[in-house]
């Protein structure tokens, strides 16, 4: 199963939704897809989709699929890779009016540059290749690949347990 999260942005994000029906639509994706739309006025026709999930089924999706394509805000591509997985990125763009600036993808390129541990799509046009691709993209990353995950991991929550301190002083 290929999941699908755009997060809870209030901006739509209909060009990935899209893009992901089509290459379902076409055979591209031969895998079920099952789409989180959060705010999209696209309403996929050949892939299983729901507007928001709870966050236990969030966790429940995210640890059954296959490959989690995600928008490029923190915590939607945290969380497969704090259950293992290496996501494919796909960040808002200003250009498209999917966000009000390109911090998605500024961001996401910074954590890739420095853990190795994501596939960011620049162009949504890139998909369908990546997908078809994906196995053989996730063998060939470096070994130390899952150790970034993990070490980013404990960074990130030894930085989450000092703010959640420093709140309570």
């Amino acid at each position: 199963m290929i999941f699908v999260t755009v997060g809870t942005h209030e901006q739509s994000f209909n060009r990935l939704i899209q893009k992901v029906d089509e290459l379902k639509r076409d055979g591209v994706i031969k895998d079920d897809v099952l789409i989180q739309i959060g705010f999209s006025t696209y309403e996929p026709k050949y892939c299983r989709w729901q507007k928001l999930f709870p966050f236990n089924e969030m966790k429940e999706n995210i640890r059954d699929a296959r490959i989690v394509i995600t928008h490029g805000g923190p915590s939607s591509f945290i969380m497969p890779l704090q259950e293992g997985k290496t996501p494919i990125v796909v960040p808002r763009m200003a250009k498209y009016h999917e966000h009000v600036n390109d911090h998605q993808l500024d961001f996401a390129l910074a954590v890739n540059e420095r853990y190795k541990n994501l596939i960011v799509v620049k162009k949504v046009d890139d998909l369908g290749e990546i997908i078809s691709n994906y196995d053989n993209l996730v063998k060939n990353m470096s070994a130390s690949t899952l150790n970034n995950n993990a070490m980013f991991n404990k960074k990130f929550e030894r930085i989450v347990d000092n703010l959640l301190n420093d709140n309570g002083h």
